[in-house]
C-alpha cells in the first residue's frame, strides 16, 4: 500500500489527532480508521464522470505511535471500478498537505 506515514507520535499527539479527525472525517466502525472525503475539485476526470460511485475518499489509520494517510482513492459505493485507484499527483499533494496542515494546526512537532 502506498501511503504517507507520520511516526513517533506521543500519547498527547494521538489524543489531539483523534479529536481532529473526529471533527474532519468520518470514523469507520473498525478501530481508529477514518474516511476523509476528497473535495470535488480534487477528483480526476474519470471520478468526476462516475457520479454513482461518489463520494471518493482516502483512508486515515491512527495508532498510538503513528498515523497513516493512504494514497488509494476509494469509492464509498463500489469496490472495483476504473475510478478507484492510487492518487494522481494533485490528489497525492492534497493528502500530504492535509496531513502536514493537521500537524501545523495542532502544533505537533515531529
Amino acid at each position: 500500500m502506498k501511503q504517507y506515514v507520520i511516526d513517533q507520535l506521543r500519547e498527547t499527539d494521538y489524543e489531539q489527532i483523534l479529536e481532529f479527525l473526529g471533527k474532519k472525517a468520518e470514523r469507520v466502525v473498525l478501530g481508529d480508521i477514518f474516511w476523509m472525503i476528497l473535495p470535488e475539485e480534487m477528483l480526476s476526470e474519470v471520478q468526476k464522470e462516475h457520479e454513482a460511485c461518489r463520494p471518493f475518499y482516502f483512508a486515515v489509520h491512527l495508532t498510538r505511535s503513528h498515523v497513516e494517510f493512504e494514497f488509494l482513492i476509494r469509492s464509498q459505493q463500489i469496490m472495483r471500478c476504473s475510478c478507484v485507484g492510487y492518487a494522481d499527483r494533485k490528489q497525492r499533494d492534497y493528502i500530504i498537505d492535509f496531513a502536514d496542515g493537521m500537524l501545523n494546526e495542532l502544533k505537533i512537532k515531529i
